[in-house]
């Protein structure tokens, strides 16, 4: 009940700020799951814009009036996402909007957005296409600050085939946009370095028993398995190989670093890797205040953030919006779009510093060069090479 009262109040300071502030609020949209299976990744990416809100407004706001959050729980559904949009773009009448965990809720609500002539701040949906639904619109209002799959699944490839050598590699992705768009992603990775996956095999949001693809892929002799999904299934394809008796190790997308993935899996989710944009260690002075203030606020159990990516990016991506709305001068959705494209001054961030993170044909903050691979241990994602921890203090900056 405390820390119910705790989220609401701070949900409340956000959404107010404080009877100070005269002017208007700005009024930006925060859409994501924050129930059910995708709800770890969609609460802390909440959580983290709230954390970014409530410390802008503490500074005295942007353009002199406070920023007030519209949050709505698309409930990781296409057709819930569509209705939160007309509502953010109708009722609410948001200047921006920030979220959206899920490729498929993404592709299905940004149109409105789009025509609306109201910008879109991924910050956590990796599905390559996001950010090129409307490239060959004369303007296009959808941004992201996360690390795409056209990045991702060549790291993980690289991680599997060349770094670790293995060459029979089994392919499990869910049946979901994000899966299946990343299983291409994959596909394609792998081909370039002359690797035929020796099985490829889908599963359903919700499945709890993967032996069928399990058994298909240790049939193939499979050394590797790749994954595309979240949590809660890939915890199933973990637990699946236990019972089996059959462990091989896991390297798939940020996503094996999900709370429900971690907690559900237990030590048979040990030893899975995975790309991330953060991870939870307090190693530059910015992120160790981010880490002290999530903590303090919303007490994770086991003082451990339940998708540390997605509270950092979301984090991020409210910085990222003040500071083009501060540099337009303006909330018109093609003036911020405007600024996005041409920011003049760093936002020094959780992720990354951003220095010019976007022009007007790259709407893509995160390159290759700055995710590293994590890996589950201990109950928490780490840091998978010592190489990549003693260096972590040197914030990666977009190439």
């Amino acid at each position: 009940m405390k820390f119910a009262f705790k989220i609401a109040a701070l949900a409340g300071a956000v959404a107010l700020s404080t009877a100070a502030f005269a002017a208007e609020p700005i009024k930006i949209g925060v859409d994501g799951p924050f129930t059910g299976g995708s709800s770890s990744m969609g609460v802390s990416m909440r959580d983290g814009v709230r954390l970014a809100a409530e410390e802008i407004n503490k500074a005295g706001g942007v353009l002199g009036r406070p920023l007030q959050l519209v949050e709505r729980d698309d409930e990781a559904k296409n057709e819930r996402g569509v209705q939160i949009a007309q509502e953010l773009v109708n009722k609410e009448r948001v200047v921006a909007v920030v979220g959206y965990i899920n490729t498929g809720v993404a592709l299905a609500s940004q149109r409105f957005f789009q025509e609306a002539k109201i910008p879109v701040m991924n910050n956590v949906a990796t599905g390559s296409i996001i950010t090129k639904q409307f490239e060959k619109e004369p303007e296009n209002y959808v941004f992201r600050n996360a690390a795409h799959d056209s990045i991702q699944a060549p790291m993980i490839v690289e991680e599997a085939v060349t770094r670790r050598g293995f060459k029979k590699v089994a392919i499990l992705a869910d049946s979901t946009n994000y899966g299946q768009l990343g299983r291409e992603d994959l596909e394609k990775a792998l081909k370039a370095k002359g690797v035929t996956p020796v099985a490829v095999e889908k599963f359903n949001i919700k499945d709890v028993d993967m032996t069928a693809q399990l058994l298909k892929a240790k049939a193939a002799g499979a050394e590797v398995i790749l994954t595309y999904g979240i949590g809660p299934e890939l915890a199933q394809i973990a637990n699946g190989m236990t019972k089996l008796g059959w462990k091989v190790p896991m390297v798939g997308s940020w996503t094996l670093s999900m709370a429900n993935y971690i907690d559900n899996a237990g030590p048979g989710g040990e030893g899975a890797r995975m790309p991330q944009t953060f991870v939870q260690e307090p190693t530059t002075p910015k992120r160790q205040s981010f880490i002290v203030s999530y903590l303090k606020t919303f007490n994770p159990k086991n003082s451990r953030i339940d998708s540390p990516v997605s509270a950092a990016q979301g984090y991020d991506s409210i910085y990222l919006l003040a500071a083009a709305i501060k540099q337009a001068g303006s909330t018109e959705g093609p003036k911020i779009k405007a600024a996005l494209e041409d920011l003049k001054a760093p936002v020094e961030g959780v992720v990354t510093t951003y220095v010019k993170p976007f022009s007007k044909t790259d709407h893509e903050a995160i390159t290759a060069n700055i995710p590293v691979f994590g890996e589950v241990k201990g109950q928490r994602v780490v840091y998978a090479y010592p190489e990549d921890q003693k260096k972590a203090s040197e914030v990666r900056l977009k190439k």
